[in-house]
């Protein structure tokens, strides 16, 4: 049964999905809850696959057995900025990015919000990720939060050594960085966040990011998505993101899930 109610699901037709969602970014092992369950409303929902994403090595084992468990979910291997310790080498990413469920690099990047991580070690923690994206050419997950400038001219400069794909994931900087990470190559994930109501400006970066290079995430449990607020995010409600997204750039729902989902295939490598 969707998680949506009866209402909802008769006016938004869910059952005419055919699961053609991807929800490129959640945590699936900080999800409260029966995971089984939360996995058949998502598919219920429409989504065929997940990406849950690691933030520290000590929790990886954790998100490979996950991903070892059911066919579309995927996992990544790196360190969030505002988990960064010891430096990580990017010998010991690339080793561990080689299991077969370990489509990306990430999440990484810089997060000076909370200032609880040291600058430099979150750089240097950052280059050794953009080094392993490199070498494997497995896409970098960039998280970047009151960062933009330092993240901008890493990710520009390590680009000309060496390019590498990547995704700036959970998006809410500015239209001239979104621009400039477009002329990278890279590629941008929209969360949540779009369908709150004074995410003005996150709303109109979505309507000049051209829909081949955009992909969408619940960031779950963060970041619940209107108008399931107060509820914990989970990857059903992705949905949200890919409506806002449709209504948005003025195109029918088929249309976004179905970009979205090739794009998730496509930069992650996966076979539908």
């Amino acid at each position: 049964m969707s998680h949506l109610n009866k209402q909802q699901s008769a006016s938004f037709s869910l059952p005419q999905l055919q699961n053609m969602l991807a929800d490129s970014h959640c945590h699936l092992n900080m999800l409260d809850g029966d995971l089984s369950e939360i996995l058949e409303r998502a598919r219920s929902n429409g989504v065929k696959y997940i990406q849950t994403i690691c933030t520290t090595m000590e929790e990886l084992p954790t998100i490979i057995g996950v991903a070892e468990k059911y066919e579309n979910i995927f996992a990544s291997c790196g360190v969030h900025p505002n988990e960064v310790k010891e430096i990580v080498s990017y010998e010991t990413i690339i080793a561990h990015s080689k299991h077969q469920k370990i489509i990306g690099i990430g999440e990484t990047g810089l997060d000076y919000y909370y200032q609880t991580t040291d600058k430099d070690k979150q750089i240097s923690s950052l280059l050794e990720h953009i080094k392993a994206s490199a070498y494997r050419q497995l896409p970098i997950i960039i998280h970047t939060r009151e960062a933009e400038e330092d993240t901008r001219d890493i990710l520009t400069s390590e680009m000309k050594n060496s390019p590498f794909p990547a995704l700036i994931h959970c998006f809410t900087a500015s239209k001239v960085f979104a621009k400039k990470m477009l002329d990278l190559g890279m590629y941008i994930s929209i969360a949540g966040i779009v369908t709150f109501k004074n995410a003005h400006d996150l709303q109109e970066i979505v309507r000049y990011i051209p829909l081949d290079r955009l992909l969408i995430e619940t960031d779950s449990p963060y970041l619940t998505p209107v108008p399931m607020r107060g509820k914990k995010n989970e990857p059903a409600f992705v949905w949200y993101v890919a409506k806002k997204i449709a209504e948005l750039k003025e195109k029918s729902f088929e249309e976004v899930a179905t970009a979205t989902t090739q794009n998730f295939l496509s930069l992650f490598k996966v076979k539908p």
